[in-house]
């Protein structure tokens, strides 16, 4: 998700964005690629963006899907996390990552791919079915996901992605896990191999984590436990879903008067407060959540969020950093869903976090498609996290 210039990329917007609910879209890009040949493309789009809580129309998921699917095998730009340890370990980003080299870097390429699978569950016979089906199929073959078992089998690689990445490998994997699908059953298989690997590695990790990693950018702990619970709870993997109760209440439970004041910083994708929250509701049950929200965030009560309750504007979407205020909006709004379906119906601040998920959501669609590159590797797929309420399971 963070940008560095590169002069093969040449993207310019050409249209104006109407808010709340409809972007004109026009640009143009070039790429060269592998052979160093450069292909040129053009692509327009007239979307109307829902509101939250619509389904999606058919040119919306076509607009989404083809936003990823121009992405997920496109190798440079390319942002490499490896650890160069000798001549043999400098590699290009394909001969890494065999199944997730494109979308700039590798967790973005991972929450790429677990979009379209998501909008292939939820929009069947869509237009681009088959297309995405032949993408996927090409990427998470059993012997490119044994190259990336490999990579991350290297021992200088032990932390490559800890734990964003991982939880959005393991959220892709949780998708796919009860999908009645011919691909889909194929695609989970192939998986596997990495899937283990960082399920110990999880294991491993958190009982030595002495404390929390609270932070609006990849690292935020509240986030991962979060998907990663999710995920432990789909596969009936009670040792790990155990761990992460544990930890979290370790880490959270005696939280209170979160000074909201203090967010957001200006390159921020998360909330590193309501990720929290976002956590305790799925480890407490709804009596202890509510009292313990009520700690902490006590002004709540009164209507009072801080910045928590109000959607950001992005100054610049050319700015890779700058940018990541665009999925803070998405973020915040998943967040708001999931935390207001834990607090009982008559609580005043069950509506005031809907409200406000919906204004986050108006707010952050008008970023997802705007011709730049730096935030169209990965807004899309916060986008329809949103969207098709994966908070609210």
């Amino acid at each position: 998700m963070i940008w560095m210039n590169v002069k093969t990329w040449n993207l310019q917007l050409k249209s104006t964005l109407a808010f709340p609910f409809v972007l004109a879209i026009c640009f143009s890009y070039s790429i060269t690629n592998s052979r160093g040949q450069e292909s040129e493309a053009d692509e327009v789009a007239v979307i109307k963006m829902p509101k939250l809580g619509e389904a999606l129309t058919e040119e919306q998921v076509d607009s989404f899907a083809r936003l990823a699917l121009k992405n997920i095998q496109t190798e440079y730009p390319n942002k490499p996390g490896n650890v160069v340890v000798d001549l043999d370990s400098v590699r290009t980003p394909q001969e890494m990552h065999p199944a997730f080299y494109g979308c700039f870097d590798w967790h973005s390429s991972v929450h790429g791919h677990w979009m379209l699978i998501r909008l292939l569950r939820l929009y069947p016979d869509q237009k681009l079915e088959s297309v995405i089906r032949e993408k996927l199929d090409q990427n998470l073959s059993a012997k490119n996901l044994a190259g990336e078992l490999r990579y991350f089998k290297e021992k200088q690689h032990k932390a490559f992605e800890r734990t964003y990445g991982w939880a959005w490998y393991l959220r892709m994997v949780d998708e796919l896990e009860d999908w009645d699908d011919k691909d889909g059953r194929r695609w989970r298989e192939n998986l596997r191999g990495l899937e283990e690997l960082l399920v110990r590695r999880t294991l491993d990790y958190l009982p030595k984590l002495s404390f929390p990693i609270r932070t609006g950018l990849h690292g935020d702990t509240g986030f991962a436990l979060s998907q990663i619970l999710d995920y432990a709870r789909k596969l009936n993997n009670a040792e790990l879903e155990a761990l992460i109760v544990k930890r979290a209440k370790d880490y959270y439970l005696a939280d209170v008067k979160y000074p909201t004041r203090y967010e957001p910083s200006g390159q921020d994708f998360f909330s590193s407060c309501l990720n929290e929250a976002d956590l305790m509701r799925r480890v407490l049950n709804p009596q202890d959540f509510s009292e313990w929200f009520d700690k902490f965030l006590p002004a709540l009560k009164n209507g009072d969020g801080g910045n928590l309750l109000t959607p950001v504007e992005v100054s610049d979407t050319k700015d890779g950093y700058i940018v990541h205020l665009a999925g803070l909006n998405l973020s915040r709004g998943w967040c708001m869903q999931g935390i207001s379906s834990a607090l009982p119906a008559n609580d005043s601040r069950r509506l005031l976090l809907k409200r406000s998920a919906a204004n986050h959501a108006a707010m952050g669609y008008k970023y997802v498609f705007s011709g730049n590159y730096e935030g169209d590797h990965w807004l899309a797929t916060f986008a329809i996290y949103l969207q098709t309420n994966v908070a609210m399971k």
